[in-house]
């Protein structure tokens, strides 16, 4: 019979079972498609699972412990259910450039004042809660915005040996951008050449370290620096934010259709500015229009990763330095951030992960 005995291997059989019909909450992934199950430990009414998860997910770990908790309970007897976590992001960037950051994310728009800044940033914070390391790369050369947006204004990045920079931490996010270089109220006037090669500066003479996710807040449009970062940096994948109204989906249309010539998969839409719900009587207006960034996903075939609301406490979070995963972690907006993050990962990680022997012991 081996190490084990035969409810030693019921128990097993039992779990996997189980795990191998559960999807990941407020997903429609399998959590068996996200994670590996390590092992399994049960001892005196606490059964323990080790998980090593592909996707940063700390904060859905109580949502993910009641729901294998109710899913477990009628087949398995225990009194407490422990989840041992551990975030391993998969390896996609496989070249010599930039060979420390594990996935290159470019988050899009086909047009400025969609919010794709400020989505921008609530992004990489939301990957970062979720146990990753990340970096946030400016690489809007003519209206950098990101020393803004974290309160960085005036921080200058240094050099230890004075070839590459060393990123300006804030938030917990590793960062570049021109708006640490030049002063904020200075214009560049440079023509594409230029600030193509002022970009690669800004990627390649960076010492961005180990890295999970390099999240890139990229300028509006399809011109010369969408194809410095397509042509010149191992993207992973992008993202394309647009508003419901139809001139901004006709953008939007635009910068899908370039990462489809240029090979870069896209990752799905994120449609900002969805609604507006009244602070006082909760009624929900769709003052942009409605369903314009579904219609356009479903028309792309691509995934329609989420919504965003139309709150001015976004904005004036953002405007003090302080963006909405940063000051508010649990208010509607910071969750919505955060399911979007994890969807985005999850499209990163379609490729199923092989499971393992697992492990079990009983004391």
């Amino acid at each position: 019979m081996g190490l084990f005995g035969g409810q030693d291997k019921k128990l097993l059989t039992l779990i996997k079972q189980a795990l191998s019909k559960v999807k990941f909450p407020k997903t429609n992934a399998p959590l068996l498609s996200l994670c590996n199950l390590n092992s399994v430990h049960q001892k005196r009414g606490q059964l323990t699972l080790e998980l090593e998860f592909a996707i940063p997910c700390n904060d859905y770990l109580t949502l993910l412990n009641e729901h294998l908790t109710a899913l477990l309970l009628p087949v398995v007897e225990f009194e407490q259910l422990v989840l041992k976590i551990k975030v391993q992001i998969k390896q996609l960037n496989h070249t010599d450039k930039l060979e420390g950051i594990k996935q290159i994310v470019l988050i899009a728009s086909g047009k400025g004042g969609v919010g794709k800044s400020t989505t921008s940033v609530n992004l990489a914070l939301a990957l970062a809660s979720g146990g990753a390391t990340v970096g946030l790369l400016d690489a809007d050369i003519f209206g950098p915005s990101i020393p803004m947006m974290l309160n960085g204004i005036g921080i200058r990045p240094e050099s230890h040996d004075g070839k590459l920079l060393e990123p300006v931490e804030l938030g917990g996010l590793k960062t570049m951008s021109l708006g640490f270089l030049v002063s904020p109220d200075d214009a560049t006037v440079w023509r594409g050449p230029m600030a193509s090669r002022a970009l690669a500066q800004l990627i390649f003479e960076t010492h961005w370290g180990e890295l999970d996710y390099l999240v890139v807040d990229m300028p509006p449009g399809t011109g010369d620096i969408q194809l410095t970062m397509t042509q010149q940096v191992p993207v992973s994948g992008a993202v394309v934010v647009t508003t419901p109204q139809n001139i901004a989906l006709a953008d939007a249309q635009k910068g899908i259709a370039m990462f489809n010539k240029v090979n870069t998969p896209v990752l799905g839409v994120i449609e900002n500015m969805s609604y507006h719900q009244c602070g006082e009587c909760g009624h929900t207006e769709h003052i942009f229009g409605r369903d314009g960034g579904d219609k356009m996903a479903n028309d792309n075939d691509v995934t329609m990763l989420g919504h965003l609301p139309l709150q001015g406490s976004i904005r004036q979070q953002t405007d003090c330095g302080e963006p909405t995963v940063l000051s508010a972690p649990i208010s509607d907006a910071a969750l919505a951030y955060k399911d979007i993050a994890l969807n985005m990962a999850i499209a990163l990680n379609k490729t199923d992960m092989s499971i393992p022997s697992l492990v079990i012991s009983q004391a």
